[in-house]
């Protein structure tokens, strides 16, 4: 029985096939990368209290909407919130403990 060697990657290398490195970003790239990541991820947030905002307005002006699809768009709207919240949390959390060790 043969036991294949376990190879240290990278963390911006991008595998397809065991022992093939196929590309291999910059740092520059890693970090546009992860920042256009964390735009997205807070665009999405605001636009489901946007979304949760307007079908509130619409029901307190009386316009037809059905209350449960305003109570689950504002459930959905303060559940991704609060995902959002609890990540920021762990990642200053993070930081804070790298910034406590000592070099």
């Amino acid at each position: 029985m043969a036991v294949n060697p376990i190879s240290l990657m990278m963390p911006n290398q991008i595998v397809n096939e065991p022992n093939k490195i196929l590309v291999q970003t910059t740092p520059y790239e890693a970090q546009q990368s992860f920042a256009d990541t964390l735009k997205n991820a807070i665009s999405s947030v605001n636009e489901q209290q946007i979304n949760s905002d307007k079908l509130t307005e619409k029901l307190i002006n009386g316009e037809d909407v059905q209350l449960h699809e305003v109570m689950i768009q504002s459930q959905k709207a303060s559940i991704t919130l609060n995902a959002t919240m609890e990540v920021r949390n762990k990642v200053i959390e993070a930081y804070q403990e790298i910034m406590r060790m000592s070099v």
